[in-house]
């Protein structure tokens, strides 16, 4: 990390923030360069709305920094905050970003890919998906709903696995029946562009803040009901553990996949939490949890380690179609 000159009080949070993030149960593995990468997926709350303090923003590249690439939901349209905080990194850290939204619905937010170049390229596709149109009576092609936030579409290499990413912020709407359709046309795109001969990769990873409250949740069941897949790493997880609100309560944050091989996925999985109860010592400062959130986040890492070595399959492959030919 480019810290720099830090005042005493930041130098103090950085000390204890690191503490946590290596305390039993937070603790991210060490990717190993070309044969493992880990993801996460961190809702930072409203992320360049209101002027953070300069010591949240080490804070946030410290977390950040624990990560191979980082699916970012919230980011609003004021980048200069995501700018320093890709001061704060390592020069060998990079990022993508979306357009914002202009409108009321869209809250003027993006999604942000920061990576680490030493394990991960960006291989050149970044778009934003759309929904399905039908043509109606008039002749003319309408949705017949919105994400309000657009998911962003992303295509990247970690050692010679290839991946499209599709990272949401889907509307919390006035409860679950506002979210179901479009959380289930999500994981209908997702199904249809995998299997999709004209698609950039068949290996799609569905990411994001979901607003799924549980896994007994009508919605978690759609996505799954329409072939997005949990990792088995992050299915062990029990209900504490796989809470990404500050109580752990909520699975707000999911990593799904639409994979040519579920085995992809190591079993290496979590969530950071760098709150453990108690805002103080990072913030002495602040009295509420609730302030607090706007400095760091009212949601949690999602992470999970992918292999990347697949040269051995390739070859499988390879070998089996050329005895086909023969």
């Amino acid at each position: 990390m480019r810290h720099g000159d830090l005042d005493l009080e930041t130098a103090r949070g950085l000390k204890e923030l690191r503490r946590r993030l290596d305390a039993d149960g937070n603790r991210v593995p060490h990717s190993i360069l070309d044969e493992t990468m880990n993801l996460a997926t961190w809702n930072i709350r409203d992320f360049g709305k209101s002027e953070r303090q300069e010591k949240s923003l080490h804070y946030i590249a410290e977390v950040i920094g624990r990560f191979d690439l980082v699916a970012l939901t919230e980011v609003r349209q004021d980048l200069s905050e995501l700018l320093r905080v890709m001061e704060i990194l390592p020069p060998f850290w990079d990022f993508v970003v979306s357009d914002y939204g202009g409108d009321r619905a869209a809250n003027k937010e993006r999604v942000a890919y920061v990576f680490d170049k030493r394990v991960v390229r960006f291989t050149g596709l970044a778009a934003e998906a759309d929904p399905p149109r039908k043509r109606n009576e008039e002749g003319r092609y309408v949705s017949r709903f919105t994400w309000w936030r657009a998911p962003y579409i992303a295509s990247f290499r970690a050692g010679n696995f290839d991946f499209v990413i599709v990272t949401v912020h889907l509307r919390w709407g006035s409860g679950e029946n506002e979210r179901l359709i479009p959380i289930r046309e999500l994981a209908k795109w997702a199904k249809k562009r995998s299997k999709d001969k004209g698609g950039f990769d068949k290996d799609i990873l569905v990411v994001g803040d979901m607003n799924i409250p549980s896994r007994d949740s009508v919605l978690f069941r759609a996505v799954r009901r329409y072939g997005l897949e949990l990792p088995e790493a992050l299915a062990k997880l029990g209900k504490t553990e796989a809470g990404t609100n500050l109580s752990r309560s909520a699975t707000y944050d999911q990593i799904l996949h639409r994979a040519s091989n579920p085995d992809r996925f190591t079993d290496e999985a979590g969530v950071v939490d760098f709150y453990m109860g108690d805002h103080k010592p990072l913030y002495p400062e602040i009295d509420s949890r609730h302030e607090f959130t706007f400095e760091l986040s009212d949601h949690l890492p999602l992470w999970i380690q992918l292999d990347t070595w697949i040269e051995d399959e390739q070859l499988d492959s390879m070998l089996e179609r050329l005895g086909e030919d023969r």
